[in-house]
């Protein structure tokens, strides 16, 4: 974890980048706590080829290539997001098939309250 200060969040992480480019190979540098949207920062490196090619994208898409990646990000996940309700619904009809839900309820209820101190958020 490293601190930087700057007027901005954005200015914070550049000077950041600068202080760090050619001493650790850091591609993502993000802020560790949500501003007051809940949006947490990032500035991401991108290789030449990369960044001419998100250039030309977001030129197209009549977007500056900040708005650009930030739309695909929402984009992707939103898709995660989805996905994932997926999977979860799909994992619990296959445990009702099984079980009663009070029982489903019951093991949830267990498993919750017998987490490991280190998985819970």
């Amino acid at each position: 974890m490293a601190v930087a200060g700057g007027k901005t969040p954005e200015r914070a992480a550049h000077r950041l980048r600068q202080r760090l480019t050619g001493r650790l190979p850091i591609d993502v540098i993000t802020t560790h706590y949500p501003d007051a949207y809940g949006h947490v920062l990032l500035n991401i490196a991108f290789p030449p080829a990369a960044s001419t090619a998100l250039e030309r994208n977001a030129r197209h898409a009549g977007q500056s290539p900040d708005r650009y990646v930030q739309a695909a990000l929402h984009r992707a996940l939103a898709e995660y997001t989805a996905q994932e309700a997926d999977r979860l619904n799909r994992a619990v009809r296959q445990l009702l098939a099984h079980t009663s839900p009070a029982h489903l309820i019951a093991a949830v209820g267990h498993a919750l309250a017998h987490l490991p101190e280190s998985s819970r958020p």
